[in-house]
């Protein structure tokens, strides 16, 4: 990709992801997605690399994210928190290749923002399940 267009490209991620995250930047630590819904994002640790979904699990799952039912399980099962959620522990390799996981939007029907890095995209699958397998 010419030097030119990578540059366009992450201004308009960075753009992208600052309208999304900065109204919630003060919110509460509650992510169980309802009427809303949450945006999930996953970033590379350049920034170069960026996929997002819409979740909603009321009145019942929906969305583009590929298992909606299985993310807002999840998410139920976890009580609502995703540094709680069930894990789906298996093999990855010791490579550093750090993503950043988000999800920001209404959980509860109260803002919501939840934030992490995982040394790479199999230690979030494995750390995350479903919610963030898109």
């Amino acid at each position: 990709m010419h030097r030119t267009h990578r540059s366009a490209a992450l201004a308009a991620a960075a753009l992208i992801t600052f309208a999304a995250v900065a109204p919630a930047r003060a919110a509460h630590h509650d992510p169980a997605p309802s009427g809303g819904g949450l945006f999930l994002t996953v970033t590379g640790s350049e920034g170069d690399r960026m996929r997002g979904v819409r979740l909603r699990c009321t009145p019942e799952p929906a969305g583009p994210h590929p298992d909606a039912a299985g993310a807002c399980a999840a998410i139920a099962a976890a009580g609502g928190d995703l540094d709680r959620l069930p894990a789906d522990p298996h093999p990855c390799s010791k490579k550093f290749d750090p993503v950043t996981a988000r999800a920001t939007g209404a959980g509860r029907d109260r803002p919501a923002e939840w934030t992490r890095t995982y040394a790479n995209a199999c230690a979030l699958d494995a750390a995350t399940g479903a919610v963030f397998r898109f």
